[in-house]
């Protein structure tokens, strides 16, 4: 049994009533963030931060906040880290078991036909659909919700009535926000994950997620890529070799000093190797 069901989460807050107000602030400040908004066939409200309009750095820098279930904090600055790159991104949530593995992973499968996308953001913790919510003991309650997905098109009908069936949320209550990997608030929200990989390695190490009490992330920003793969493979490497977390945990010296030694993505085989390739490797 993992010790995550330690977790007392009675006093964890809704993740998508945080997040409803950085929704509604994105959706009235579309133009000036260079978002679109439409409605689906069936009614739900559709953000395209990439596809048709540009997005950009502030729209993806949101973005990424809405995906942390109004937990986290997503800062853009300079840093003398990388000389040849003096752009950086920094991440902080004082919850990061809730904002990062209970909203920002993307965890949730949506398909249909030809359509398929991992669903990330507060709207998972509504639905319940992955076996981590169990672990985590928590079920989220609202009367409106968000999803986050890299897609290059929006979801057709079908998959926005499942949705709703799962979260028990009205279609016209459900908000689904576009950010192609190759686009600029793509680029951003996926590096912003950078905080997020750290927690999910600690899942993967079975380290006891109660013993996580703080965390702060940063990682440098890349430039937008043309296309699917290398847009992917820029924004992982940059988490991959060029992030940094900072993890406060407590329990003893031994155990942190262990997760220490594991966590780093140095730890890994395949370290050195640029995502892309390995995906291709994987993927073949």
């Amino acid at each position: 049994m993992s010790e995550v069901n330690q977790l007392d989460t009675t006093h964890w807050p809704s993740v998508n009533q945080l997040t409803n107000p950085l929704v509604a602030h994105l959706v009235a400040n579309a133009k000036e963030l260079r978002v679109g908004v439409e409605k689906s066939a069936n009614g739900a409200t559709i953000v395209d931060a990439g596809i048709k309009h540009a997005g950009g750095l502030e729209a993806g820098r949101l973005i990424a906040e809405i995906c942390m279930g109004g937990l986290g904090h997503v800062s853009l600055q300079t840093s003398t880290t990388f000389p040849h790159w003096p752009w950086m991104l920094s991440v902080h949530s004082n919850n990061p078991i809730l904002s990062c593995l209970g909203s920002q992973y993307a965890g949730w499968s949506l398909a249909h036909e030809k359509f398929f996308s991992l669903g990330s953001g507060p709207g998972r913790a509504l639905a319940g659909r992955e076996d981590l919510f169990k672990e985590l003991g928590y079920q989220d309650t609202a009367k409106a919700a968000c999803l986050v997905l890299e897609s290059e098109k929006a979801p057709p009908v079908e998959v926005i009535e499942k949705v709703s069936r799962d979260t028990g949320v009205a279609v016209e209550n459900l908000t689904f926000i576009l950010t192609p990997t190759r686009s600029l608030a793509g680029t951003v929200q996926i590096v912003a994950r950078v905080l997020e990989v750290a927690m999910h390695k600690i899942h993967t190490l079975h380290f006891p997620l109660d013993h996580v009490v703080d965390g702060m992330a940063s990682a440098p920003v890349p430039p937008p890529a043309p296309d699917f793969l290398i847009g992917m493979g820029r924004t992982n490497d940059a988490i991959l070799f060029g992030g940094h977390a900072h993890l406060f945990v407590k329990g003893s010296d031994d155990a942190a000093a262990k997760l220490a030694k594991a966590l780093p993505s140095n730890s890994s085989r395949d370290y050195g190797r640029p995502f892309a390739e390995v995906f291709k490797a994987v993927d073949m």
